[in-house]
């Protein structure tokens, strides 16, 4: 945001597969480049930067969160969360300096196999008479399908930031460079802004849990549920996390200092 008007209707228009690419390689690419931009050629006007960042970053969060709200097919709803977590990953990079930089190549990382999970799983909404994309469409899915009620539900739950899923621990080390650089503020309105956001992951949840099945689902192929299936078991590290975390993030923290 403000940039954001064509996101929603591209999401929700564009083949399936093609809105998953949008969710993640371009807003990798694009915060990679400001990145090395604000590291690089604007290193010197850091105040002038920083200011701007904090406004894309607020409006982002605000626009996304409250946008998503009303939204009534997954992949729009999806449009507005990638708009907050844009948000999201700017708060580190208005921070500054490595850990900013290394806070937001660790949040986008989580955040890219949450995407990739989540569409898969979504690929896997299909009944006899073609793809489904209506949240109402998922009511009563825990009793149909079971598998991929569980694989929505944990996907869902990290990237609402649910403690010990790794969305949690991607804002965690978002917001920490901010906190530490003075900009308490900022990550008193990104937390304002999860929970906000986190009232529509968890209504999908509910729907899928606890409504009436409106829908069977054909059996999907079998890649897709591979693929979904491994993404959800990533984000659900509480065994796993010291082995997954601690080689990623050395990596991490190292490319983020090369800039400096």
């Amino acid at each position: 945001a403000p940039f954001h008007m064509w996101t929603p209707d591209v999401y929700e228009g564009a083949p399936t597969p093609v809105t998953g690419f949008f969710a993640g390689a371009p807003k990798l690419a694009a915060l990679a480049l400001i990145a090395r931009l604000i590291t690089g050629p604007f290193a010197g006007m850091a105040h002038d930067w920083q200011q701007v960042l904090i406004v894309l970053a607020v409006l982002s969060m605000v626009i996304g969160a409250f946008g998503a709200l009303t939204q009534t097919n997954i992949k729009r709803l999806m449009g507005y969360s990638s708009i907050a977590n844009m948000g999201y990953a700017l708060v580190p990079l208005a921070a500054g300096g490595a850990a900013g930089v290394g806070g937001m190549l660790i949040f986008m990382s989580i955040y890219l196999v949450t995407i990739v999970g989540l569409f898969a799983a979504i690929l896997q909404m299909r009944t006899r008479d073609g793809a489904v994309e209506g949240i109402a469409d998922l009511a009563g899915l825990s009793k149909s399908n079971l598998p991929l009620s569980l694989i929505l539900t944990a996907l869902m739950f990290s990237i609402a930031g649910i403690p010990f899923f790794m969305g949690f621990f991607g804002k965690w080390f978002a917001f920490a460079p901010a906190f530490n650089a003075g900009l308490s503020w900022l990550v008193v309105v990104a937390l304002l802004s999860s929970v906000v956001a986190a009232f529509y992951y968890l209504r999908v949840i509910k729907v899928i849990w606890f409504d009436e099945k409106a829908r069977d689902f054909i059996k999907a192929p079998t890649s897709l549920a591979i693929l979904s299936t491994l993404s959800a078991l990533l984000l659900f590290p509480v065994l796993l996390l010291p082995m997954v975390t601690v080689p990623v993030r050395a990596l991490i923290e190292a490319a983020a200092a090369s800039l400096f």
